[in-house]
């Protein structure tokens, strides 16, 4: 039976992500328009729509013009009858195909489905085999034909993704989508740490993620020549979607097995040049009944609580000697009592090189400033190590102690700290961030490898020059928020008219202005506005790093108006010539005015208002979502934008004014505090 084109089945969050509203705005549609299309799946409190009936329903209300391929992609997978993560694994292979073998492609594409489901498994088995290897060593299993027939659809449109965005960006788009759209299911490492992990362990030809997840870890490793990439994890569906990313991503080896790793290690006869690991967090179940005497417990058996010692031992017995593992850990592992015997032969032997603690919010648990630890193998003739690097990565702090720098700057820090130590065995103290502490000192009864708990403390700025020059800026900054402080306007007179209102969304559909949503996409390097530069007027802090062509990035031009959607906050930024050029970042919305219609700043300060922000706001149990179409302005000629713009301009330079008084005087205060506690000055 051929499938149906118009098979694909949409949510109700799916709709309003095509129409570029909220989801309430679905529900008002349901409820008031009769000719709504009818649910054709899912459930009461969740039901889903055929995606051709709804397309149809929306053009013919006005309310979209055209779908964008990669949303139709990513509904038609969204939608498949056999779940997500099983068109991920479908859609991997046959672009795989599409890269190495572009006219095996298309010789299959200009048959019917019925016979493209039929070929399609004999050339997909010819090319995964070439990357991942036979059946018996690879996670990847490639589908029949009964199983590629309600595929068939989606990979032609795939394909036609691929021809704009090329095969790899093609899969990243789509694997990014369903973690973003199922995040309690799946543990990400970010972009940021994976690649310090990856610059951690060094120039390695072989390279093994244990618990690889999404092989974010692997993923981030540099590419050359001979490379040879090792994966496994519990779960068969990520090993083999893994195993897919990588193989798009380069021309290494890659293989990938689908087992528990402590339990049943794939490559218990195979030794790396380094390991990199993100391990499972506080796992009671990792195996301590069944693997008592086991041979990898070289430095003590494990406690229940502490699964995270038993995935450093395993990563230290798959290294080859002077081989270098970096695992992420949660910060309890540095110092918890249960493990003190272990981190100390760890210590005792030389194997533990590095403690690094990383700011909180690098990676999730976001809560927590997770450390990175370094290990080393240590080798027959291999003498211990007299000294620990520790890095408190925290200590990275913007100028005005306003905000942390972007990661580039953490990034930096840590590894120039890692390579002098790496090179001489030993570091300059730097209070605050780096010091190399001997291990006779670390072996006392605690064995405590916090490194905030052994680190001199940073320069604060307690002394009284110091001080006084800040004291000095706060000042001129509290006088010049005076001087900005705006006027109160005249009340207007009873019965004046208010001018007729018009929304964001009737705005864009007459052309007087474009959205762009933000996905933090960008090429290598770029600056990222994120949500928070908006909510605190900071510049772009955040960074792109998944190398996406420029034509497919959102990009900041000067008179831009930015509005957060999430959090329920009521802020926008116009975009100057120092915000200008940076990719939008997620969470954010772009409305780009035609100058001979629209003031940006009259714009932005109608968006900031706090009531149209409630009557455009939508609430679930946990977050408020901002539909930016719904948002309210007065309908005025441009000359009439003019007078509300300059005072909309006014209050925009008095709340830099106060942000400006408020870093300034955090700074004073804590400096005084340090100050005060630490004898740099006296009490009277």
């Amino acid at each position: 039976m051929k499938p149906r084109d118009d098979a694909t089945e949409v949510t109700a969050a799916g709709i309003a992500r095509l129409a570029g509203v909220g989801r309430a705005a679905v529900s008002n549609w349901r409820r008031r328009h009769g000719d709504f299309p009818k649910p054709v799946g899912g459930t009461e409190t969740s039901p889903s729509f055929a995606l051709a009936d709804v397309e149809r329903w929306l053009r013919a209300q006005g309310k979209l013009v055209q779908v964008p391929l990669r949303e139709r992609v990513w509904q038609q997978l969204a939608g498949h009858p056999a779940g997500p993560v099983t068109a991920l694994l479908h859609t991997g292979c046959a672009l795989l195909l599409i890269r190495d073998r572009p006219p095996a492609w298309l010789a299959l594409a200009a048959v019917s489905d019925e016979r493209l489901a039929r070929l399609l498994p004999g050339e997909l088995e010819d090319v995964v085999t070439a990357r991942l290897g036979t059946r018996r060593e690879r996670a990847v299993r490639v589908p029949g034909p009964t199983e590629l027939l309600p595929s068939a659809p989606l990979l032609r449109a795939v394909a036609e993704l691929a021809a704009e965005l090329g095969a790899q960006q093609t899969y990243e788009f789509l694997l990014g989508r369903q973690t973003d759209a199922n995040p309690r299911q799946y543990t990400l490492t970010p972009p940021g740490p994976a690649a310090l992990m990856a610059e951690l362990a060094g120039p390695a030809p072989t390279v093994l993620d244990p618990a690889c997840g999404t092989g974010a870890l692997l993923r981030a490793v540099p590419q050359r020549p001979g490379r040879h990439l090792y994966g496994q994890d519990s779960a068969p569906e990520l090993a083999a979607l893994t195993a897919l990313r990588l193989a798009l991503h380069s021309d290494a080896s890659v293989r990938t097995m689908a087992a528990d790793t402590l339990r049943a290690d794939a490559y218990d006869d195979r030794r790396a040049d380094a390991v990199l690991c993100h391990p499972p967090f506080n796992d009671r179940n990792w195996g301590h009944d069944e693997l008592a005497y086991d041979a990898r417990w070289e430095y003590g058996f494990p406690a229940r609580a502490e699964s995270e010692l038993a995935w450093v031992q395993h990563a230290l017995a798959r290294l080859v000697d002077g081989g270098t593992a970096v695992l992420l850990m949660p910060p309890a592992v540095a110092s918890r009592r249960s493990g003190r015997r272990i981190r100390a032969d760890l210590l005792r032997r030389g194997a533990l090189r590095a403690v690094i603690a990383l700011p909180a919010g690098a990676a999730p648990p976001y809560n927590l400033p997770l450390h990175i630890w370094v290990l080393r193998r240590p080798g027959p003739a291999t003498r211990p190590a007299p000294e620990l690097l520790l890095v408190e990565a925290a200590g990275v702090l913007a100028a005005d102690g306003r905000d942390r720098q972007p990661w580039s700057a953490v990034r930096d820090a840590v590894l120039d700290a890692w390579h002098h130590f790496d090179r001489h065995g030993t570091a300059e103290e730097r209070p605050g961030l780096a010091r190399s502490v001997p291990v006779l000192e670390l072996l006392d009864d605690e064995v405590d490898l916090a490194p905030a708990r052994r680190l001199p403390p940073a320069t604060t700025g307690g002394d009284a020059p110091e001080l006084a020059s800040v004291r000095e800026s706060l000042g001129e900054a509290l006088r010049r928020a005076a001087d900005l402080t705006p006027p109160l306007a005249p009340k207007e007179p009873a019965g004046t008219p208010h001018p007729p209102v018009t929304t964001v969304g009737e705005l864009a559909r007459a052309g007087a202005l474009t959205l762009h949503t933000g996905t933090g996409a960008g090429s290598a390097g770029t600056p990222v506005l994120t949500d928070h530069d908006v909510l605190t007027g900071g510049a772009p802090s955040g960074a792109a790093l998944d190398g996406t062509p420029d034509d497919t990035v959102v990009r900041t031009e000067p008179g831009d108006v930015v509005v957060p959607v999430f959090g329920g906050g009521a802020a926008a930024l116009v975009v100057d010539e120092a915000t200008a050029g940076a990719a939008l970042g997620r969470g954010l919305t772009l409305l780009r005015p035609d100058p001979a219609a629209l003031d940006p700043w009259f714009l932005a300060g109608f968006l900031r208002g706090t009531a149209g922000h409630r009557r455009a706001s939508s609430y679930a149990s946990t977050a408020a979502r901002l539909d930016v179409r719904r948002l309210q302005l007065p309908r005025l000629p441009l000359a009439g934008q003019r007078a509300y713009s300059e005072r909309f301009r006014e209050l925009a330079a008095f709340e830099d004014a106060l942000r400006l008084v408020g870093r300034l005087g955090e700074r004073l205060v804590r400096g005084m505090h340090d100050g005060l506690t630490e004898d740099a000055l006296p009490p009277e």
